[in-house]
């Protein structure tokens, strides 16, 4: 079966000043359908820019990126734009809510990207709000709604447009450890009953365990990875 993501001879490089900062250095990695993959490594290991790549909010130096059979690493900044709009659903430390926007308003942001009328965009993020448990709260603007319910309404605005992957940064970083691990246990929900695929960057060993697999990044390399045992 071919891999969902295929990254091949990754390499990032970033100028500062006068010197050359090699951020990845040669990253080879496969990320099947359905997996939920936890990226923990110390800071400067690489790790959110592997993520920012994959994601396709940046390009590599050199080297190949693959998602779902199409090349993303020659694609200019317009292209990539247009592509994570249809494939990525992203899930921050900050959540990166509207404050003005309710709940509801929210989730439909994505959505104004795509063709749908106004009442599909309304039912589809009804049915987001829903998967999430918060379909009580949806007229709710992030100022009136706790930390890990703002998380949540985040989590149904990523997946509202069904994406090709979910790319998680940080996604409990902000959270006491309660509403952290419902936070965990709703990713894990939406891997094992929906199939999404999951990439998350943590520093948490907690949330990492929910992962099917985590890989451990060390000075722009991938120092090793290991499959989970709990599923």
């Amino acid at each position: 079966m071919p891999s969902l993501v295929s990254i091949r001879n990754v390499t990032k490089d970033y100028q500062r000043s006068v010197e050359k900062v090699s951020v990845l250095k040669n990253v080879n990695l496969e990320i099947h359908k359905g997996d939920f993959v936890a990226l923990m490594g110390p800071s400067g290991s690489g790790k959110t820019t592997l993520l920012n790549l994959i994601g396709g909010i940046d390009s590599p130096t050199s080297g190949e990126i693959e998602i779902k059979g199409e090349r993303i690493d020659h694609m200019t900044s317009g292209q990539l734009s247009t592509w994570r709009s249809h494939h990525v659903g992203f899930i921050f430390q900050f959540y990166n809510l509207m404050p003005m926007l309710n709940a509801q308003k929210n989730v439909e942001l994505p959505l104004l990207l795509t063709h749908l009328s106004a009442a599909q965009r309304k039912r589809n993020a009804e049915i987001a709000l829903q998967l999430v448990g918060l379909s009580e709260r949806r007229m709710h603007r992030p100022s009136e709604l706790s930390g890990g319910q703002q998380q949540r309404v985040a989590i149904a605005r990523a997946i509202v447009s069904d994406p090709t992957l979910l790319i998680c940064d940080e996604p409990t970083g902000d959270l006491d450890r309660h509403s952290a691990e419902e936070i965990m246990q709703l990713l894990q929900r939406l891997n094992h009953d929906y199939r999404k695929t999951i990439i998350m960057v943590t520093h948490d060993p907690r949330a990492a365990e929910h992962a099917s697999h985590t890989i451990h990044m060390d000075k722009g390399q991938l120092a090793y990875t290991a499959p989970d045992h709990h599923h």
